[in-house]
């Protein structure tokens, strides 16, 4: 073996080595992305833990999977747009979070102090949605931050899928060992907690 041939190895794998560590760091990055954006999902599901005690395992998967699904998807329709409606998730979209969270969570106050106690332990499909929506707004913006860097887009929303995947899994286990412990009224809790999210997302942008 020749001395370049040795330099050129040492050099091919210093460039391997190079792209390894950049792949890590990526992945490193993303998965911190994608905890930072899996923070409301984990809020409302920790809501959600200790108001609807009578979950049941699919209904609590239900959950994992819109937040999940709507956190992987927010980013790819926010890519596909692009900056082209960039003033419309800085001026409308948050309204719509803060609204959504507002009035979900007004109505879990107003059912908490309601004499019926089977009412808001009801799962509802139309609810979870809109909970979905509200709190992939970030997402949403995240996918156009990627679009206008040219980041590519499929790893980053896997990861940040499955990162809300597992919190809002998290979430609801530990909400439901909260509402055993402190009992029904938590649900006042709750509903603050989704208007002050609300108040946050709205503040933020």
């Amino acid at each position: 073996m020749t001395y370049d041939d040795s330099d050129s190895i040492i050099n091919e794998r210093c460039l391997n080595n190079n792209y390894k560590s950049g792949q890590i760091m990526e992945i490193v990055s993303i998965s911190l992305i994608a905890v930072a954006l899996a923070m409301d999902a984990f809020s409302v599901s920790l809501t959600k833990g200790f108001t609807q005690k009578n979950l049941t395992k699919s209904q609590i998967l239900w959950y994992a999977i819109f937040f999940g699904g709507f956190q992987f998807l927010m980013p790819v329709i926010g890519y596909l747009a692009g900056s082209t409606i960039t003033v419309f998730v800085k001026s409308v979209a948050p309204w719509i979070a803060f609204i959504l969270l507002f009035l979900i969570g007004s109505n879990m106050i107003r059912e908490s102090l309601s004499d019926d106690e089977e009412v808001g332990d009801e799962f509802s499909f139309k609810e979870v949605t809109l909970l979905a929506i509200a709190t992939s707004i970030d997402a949403f913006a995240v996918g156009i931050t990627f679009a206008l860097l040219n980041t590519s887009l499929l790893l980053p929303c896997v990861i940040i899928g499955i990162v809300a995947f597992l919190f809002t899994l998290l979430g609801i286990f530990l909400g439901k060992k909260l509402g055993n412990y402190f009992g029904d009224k938590f649900e006042i809790l709750g509903g603050v907690i989704l208007i002050l999210l609300g108040i946050k997302i709205l503040l933020g942008y």
